[in-house]
């Protein structure tokens, strides 16, 4: 990866990561759901006039929109109104990527080999301290609409992956305008009818969340892997909690407790070591040469 597009891609974890600390602001001022559904509304309209059609299937888009913009942001959202740091959500939403790989052993049948189930087992110990951590001092509900988001994330993923949409920013302007009416809905009915009367704090909130996080972020990180193998910008990643929880810190104070630090080792190391390829042995080289085709 050149450094330009290295750059690139750490950026992009640094918006998504400091995504968290913004959308905890935006809560101040906006209803959970009501926020999550003007946030796709700013992200498709306008965008949706110039991109033309998906690409794909209106059963995929609408299957990403039901995991993503309905289930993962709504859960997410809820979890940080009702007490889930912005930091810490950071790190509990990664774990999305064991769930992934669980979702796509059981439902695509994909193999489950040895060295993911050693960094899953790694992993959820990280997510078990967090639960015992937070559990302590924080509402261990708002823990587990968090981990709910996380594993809506995974079945998204899965989703998005059967779909293979030729463009990505194309498909994420569509998701989120299948996304915003179902959540609008959601919000009227279970938050009333909502107040824009919003300091601009709170409408730069959602321009920040809309359309760089979500239609930059989105189109920028597709970008990236229509030229590089998924294995080279991946792990890139895994930066996001970690951008997450040091703006947290610094921004609103976020305790980082050793506890927390810990986890997001473990976590971070477990999520790494299920997604990496074990590395071939020196002496398996010459056998394996000598097995190519002349």
């Amino acid at each position: 990866m050149s450094p330009r597009h290295l750059a690139l891609a750490v950026g992009i974890a640094a918006v998504w990561g400091f995504n968290f600390v913004v959308m905890q602001t935006g809560l101040r001022h906006f209803a959970p759901l009501q926020y999550a559904a003007l946030r796709f509304a700013l992200a498709a309209f306008p965008a949706l006039l110039f991109v033309g059609r998906p690409g794909v299937a209106w059963r995929w888009v609408a299957g990403v929109a039901a995991a993503i913009g309905v289930g993962q942001f709504g859960l997410l959202l809820v979890g940080m109104r009702a007490g889930m740091p912005a930091g810490l959500s950071s790190l509990v939403l990664q774990t999305q990527a064991l769930f992934t790989v669980l979702f796509a052993a059981t439902l695509l049948g994909e193999r489950l080999t040895a060295r993911r189930v050693a960094g899953l087992a790694v992993a959820f110990c990280g997510l078990a301290l967090v639960a015992v951590d937070f559990g302590v001092s924080g509402p261990i509900g708002a823990f587990a609409l968090c981990v709910a988001a996380a594993a809506a994330w995974s079945v998204g993923i899965i989703v998005q992956r059967r779909a293979a949409p030729p463009d990505s920013l194309r498909f994420m302007v569509w998701v989120s305008a299948l996304s915003a009416p179902p959540l609008l809905l959601m919000s009227l009915v279970l938050e009333g009818v909502p107040s824009l009367d919003v300091p601009l704090e709170g409408w730069l909130s959602l321009a920040y969340v809309a359309f760089l996080s979500t239609l930059g972020g989105f189109g920028a990180w597709g970008w990236l892997l229509r030229r590089y193998d998924a294995s080279t910008v991946g792990p890139y990643a895994l930066l996001v909690p970690v951008f997450g929880l040091s703006s947290a810190a610094l921004v609103t104070g976020e305790p980082l407790s050793w506890p927390t630090l810990l986890a997001a080792a473990l976590i971070l190391a477990g999520v790494l070591y299920a997604g990496s390829r074990p590395r071939r042995r020196l002496r398996d080289v010459p056998q394996a040469l000598s097995r190519r085709p002349a």
